[in-house]
């Protein structure tokens, strides 16, 4: 096994280049009120399908930041999948190494998103992309040659991202762990994570910590996100990020944790915004920004997400960032 990179990338040309291994779903998105209580049914507001997927996510939010973007994925096309297809390419995406089936349907998420707050609810059935493998990702073994930065998510099979974290190791790239949702990863796989991004409830099942109340002090928060934070770089994580919503990031490296505080917004629709973060985090990394940079990067492109309704579509251009955002020449 090759071992841990410590530094940063190198780029290996003059654009950013950001491959994403993961998901891409049709997301159906009703808005209420509120969320619903269990056995409650409540009048929605408003109803809308838009692609989706914690990878397709990504990878948009990486693209509209200016990077470079490919993405590795398995799309069933029975229905919606060409449609999910066309917007990647719409958005400047690479979906040549996208593997398609004609006999599968891709993956769908249901979500219910409150309007007052804009807090989430959400079920996702994986479809096509339960079948991603080792095999689909060795076929796109060109695409990781040309990547700075490859980012996958846990809503694809583990082999196939391990695969994926081998190829870029192999070739001199720097590997991003979403680890979303919270399922088990391998001690193989979190050894291969240079950079390990996941929100708080994710980094206390991972590291078995109890959750705290949401009452909790903020204090008392940062101490227990930290302690998680700690134990999975001892399993072998690099740098590990928490995601805490209106309280910011957490970043744990081996300089130890440093707090991010988050911008204040008004938040509409929470939906995609740690996907936001996670591709503006990869673009700063490909660009040679330093981790706690890049993490500004990502913060700075989530706050503008959530003030907005949607999920790819509230994704913003680099542009709307300000001038202190602006790539490095």
């Amino acid at each position: 096994m090759t071992q841990q990179n410590s530094g940063l990338p190198t780029s290996k040309s003059q654009s950013a280049q950001v491959l994403v291994v993961g998901s891409i779903n049709m997301d159906m998105v009703a808005h209420a009120p509120r969320l619903p209580a269990p056995g409650e049914t409540l009048v929605g507001e408003a109803f809308v399908m838009a692609p989706g997927g914690k990878g397709a996510n990504q990878a948009v939010a990486a693209a509209r930041l200016g990077a470079k973007v490919a993405f590795v994925s398995r799309v069933g096309t029975r229905q919606h999948g060409e449609a999910l297809l066309q917007a990647l390419q719409d958005e400047g995406v690479d979906s040549s190494a996208v593997a398609r089936d004609a006999q599968a349907l891709p993956g769908i998420a249901v979500i219910m998103v409150a309007s007052e707050g804009g807090e989430n609810s959400i079920v996702y059935v994986p479809g096509s992309n339960a079948q991603l493998s080792p095999a689909d990702v060795q076929a796109a073994a060109a695409k990781f040659q040309a990547a700075t930065v490859t980012v996958a998510q846990l809503e694809v099979p583990v082999p196939a991202i391990q695969r994926a974290f081998e190829l870029t190791r192999a070739a001199g790239g720097r590997t991003v762990l979403n680890a979303a949702p919270a399922l088990a990863v391998t001690p193989a796989l979190l050894a291969l994570s240079d950079c390990l991004i996941l929100n708080e409830t994710e980094a206390f099942q991972l590291a078995g910590l109890p959750s705290l109340p949401e009452d909790a002090a903020q204090a008392q928060l940062l101490a227990q996100v930290a302690e998680a934070a700690h134990a999975l770089r001892q399993r072998g994580a690099g740098q590990v990020l928490v995601t805490l919503g209106a309280a910011g990031v957490l970043m744990c490296g081996a300089e130890g944790p440093q707090h991010l505080p988050a911008q204040a917004v008004k938040a509409v629709d929470t939906v995609g915004a740690g996907d936001t973060f996670v591709g503006g985090f990869a673009t700063g990394l490909a660009e040679g920004l330093a981790p706690v940079e890049a993490a500004r990067l990502g913060m700075a492109a989530a706050a503008i997400a959530v003030s907005r309704s949607g999920v790819q579509s509230a994704m913003p251009k680099r542009a709307e960032l300000g001038a202190g955002f602006a790539p490095k020449r």
